[in-house]
Formats: structure tokens, sequence, C-alpha cells
């Protein structure tokens, strides 16, 4: 029942991002917004899907599933941990396509949405393995909750503004 809560959040806020997805060209998936000719400094697309890409892995682990298949490459790791500052990507070298990092997302959290809806509710209630965020989310299931709600919809905030700011409209 708890996972099935988790996968609840979960889907709202994936179902969120693609609609933010919806009329963003290829060609601004990695770009800063300008806003009368000033450059915003602030995360785009790319750097927002690709940041979140990295984290459902953690989950299947953490609920004893096989990740394998959405582990990120070193190559994600070091464009998107939260270490990483996003880039404005004016020729596509950077980042990679908007079609590869938006498999990579909806895949991953796909896969932790099935993992959340087999898991026990006993799992939940473990501690939460992560030492650095143990703090803050005591519980693993208090953590997952964070990471498929809290933290996609505090980036899908980023997104909608990117959108207004680039003149898109509200999605």
């Amino acid at each position: 029942m708890i996972g099935a809560m988790i996968a609840d959040s979960a889907r709202l806020s994936v179902g969120y991002a693609r609609r933010l997805l919806e009329d963003v060209p290829a060609s601004q998936f990695s770009r800063f917004a300008q806003v009368n000719g000033e450059v915003v400094t602030s995360n785009h697309p790319a750097f927002i899907l690709g940041h979140l890409s990295i984290y459902p892995c953690r989950i299947v682990r953490d609920l004893g599933g096989d990740a394998s298949s959405i582990e990120p490459t070193a190559r994600y790791e070091e464009l998107f941990s939260p270490k990483a500052t996003c880039q404005d990507d004016p020729d596509g070298g950077v980042y990679p396509t908007m079609g590869e990092v938006t498999e990579r997302f909806f895949t991953a959290h796909d896969v932790a949405i099935e993992a959340l809806l087999g898991a026990m509710d006993t799992v939940f209630t473990q501690e939460n393995p992560n030492e650095a965020m143990r703090g803050r989310f005591g519980s693993m299931g208090s953590m997952h909750a964070f990471y498929m709600g809290g933290h996609i919809m505090i980036h899908m905030g980023q997104f909608s503004a990117w959108r207004r700011m680039t003149g898109l409209p509200p999605a």
C-alpha cells in the first residue's frame, strides 16, 4: 500500500513532465532561456530531466530489484549529478539529444514505479540506507516519497518557468 501511494505521486509528477515537454523544440532543449535578449542562467529541460533520470535506479536497488537497465552512465553522472552545473549548449555538443534524455527519464521512472508497486510495506519502514540523506528522511519510505514526488516537482517548477521564459504557454 505504501509503494502504491508513492507511485501515485510519481505518476502525477511524470505526467506533468510529459505535458511540459509539449511544444519544446529539440533545438532549445539544452539552451538557457532568453527574456528580452537577456540570457537567464537557469536549468533547462535537458539538465532537469537528465538530473532526475539518475535517481530511479537507487529506488529500484533499495527495494531489492535489478536496476542494471536504468543505471546512469558515467557521462550522465558527470553531467547531471547534484554537483553538476547546468550549461547553455547552443551547438548540442555538451548534452545528449532530447530523444535520449527523455527516453532515459521516462524509462527509469517507469521501472521505479513498478518496483514501488511490487514492494512490501515493511521495506518502506526500514531505516534510510543513504547516510547523507538520513537526517532529512529517516526511513526508506520517506526518502523515496521525496525522490518520486517532491524532488521531481521541484525541478518541474524550474521546467515550467523555463517554458514561460522561452515564450511557451503553460502546460
